[in-house]
């Protein structure tokens, strides 16, 4: 099973930013290690929990601390952005580290409705382009628009012999569809939508049309906690079952820790919620896990597995990491 990881910088209780990024560059460094293939970062805005805001940035950091992985966005949100200035961004990280760089682009806003308006300058971004936006960016990447294009003349630099992975994220009918159509290689969230994503990929494959891919890629990411016992794992899985309520009342804090997540006391109704959240997530032990990922691997038809990890310390989400990989070699 080809494993890769999702990093979404998650900021701990008593933490901060730089922490937070500190620790994503070392787990990434331990990834490489381990023999992950890909590690993706996520882009957020003005989320109290997540200290990253522009993926590319730290990707270019990652790229000089690793030496195997594929390095890249789980996503870029484009409608924020020029399709021709991100296929710059992404050829410069092409030319640092070529053979290693992963383009995963996505459409949603990455924060709440005000954020997206600051981010994209004053006004909502137009998600209708969204699939123009992706072609014209694959063209910038590949050098193909075509010769009746305005922009066919504009020269993309840095000039690149290879091209990075382009991949379309999503967690919809919608953008299964659009990647299927667009010949591009698809991820399906299932930590946001665990529901219905299985018909998503097999539609996918279904409908494919031969573009910049010449066959269909499938995705599933989830989220996963990993321990010595499916015990363990369960008390791990504290912190972002409280993260999870804290969101659902629109109480934006970092990730609580392991003790103050142990504090909360539930009500019968946050319980019953933050339980119906599980199906976005495999909580166990190594082979609780792997046999998990083995089947929603085999129900999705995907060809790799991604996961996302968060809990309440540093030491036991590498662990989580480690755990994993030595139980799916």
């Amino acid at each position: 099973m080809r494993l890769s990881i999702l990093d979404q910088s998650p900021i701990i209780s008593g933490h901060d930013a730089r922490r937070a990024l500190e620790e994503t560059i070392a787990l990434a460094r331990r990834a490489d290690e381990l023999g992950y293939y890909r590690y993706w970062l996520a882009e957020h805005h003005a989320i109290a929990a997540l200290a990253d805001p522009c993926p590319e940035v730290l990707v270019a950091r990652l790229g000089a601390e690793t030496k195997k992985l594929r390095i890249g966005t789980g996503g870029v949100l484009l409608p924020y952005y020029s399709a021709f200035r991100v296929a710059e961004t992404f050829r410069m990280l092409e030319a640092l580290y070529p053979g290693r760089i992963d383009l995963g682009i996505g459409r949603a806003p990455g924060g709440d409705a005000r954020t997206a308006q600051a981010v994209a300058g004053g006004g909502f971004p137009d998600a209708s382009q969204f699939p123009q936006q992706i072609w014209q960016l694959a063209g910038h990447l590949d050098g193909t628009l075509p010769a009746e294009h305005p922009y066919k003349p504009v020269r993309v630099q840095p000039e690149v012999t290879s091209a990075p992975e382009l991949w379309l994220l999503g967690s919809s009918d919608y953008s299964g569809a659009l990647a299927a159509q667009l010949g591009l290689p698809f991820s399906f969230a299932h930590f946001i939508n665990p529901r219905g994503g299985e018909e998503v990929t097999r539609a996918y494959r279904r409908h494919f049309q031969a573009g910049r891919e010449s066959a269909p890629r499938a995705m599933v990411c989830t989220f996963l906690i990993c321990a010595e016992s499916d015990a363990e794992a369960e008390r791990l899985a504290a912190p972002i079952d409280l993260r999870r309520l804290h969101m659902a009342l629109n109480i934006d804090t970092p990730i609580p820790t392991d003790a103050e997540a142990a504090q909360h006391r539930y009500s019968v109704d946050e319980h019953r919620y933050v339980m119906s959240q599980r199906a976005r997530a495999v909580i166990g032990s190594p082979a609780t896990c792997r046999a998990a990922l083995e089947e929603m691997a085999s129900r999705y038809e995907a060809d790799e597995v991604m996961v996302l990890t968060i809990t309440g310390s540093y030491a036991t989400r590498s662990r989580s990491y480690e755990l994993l990989i030595g139980a799916c070699r």
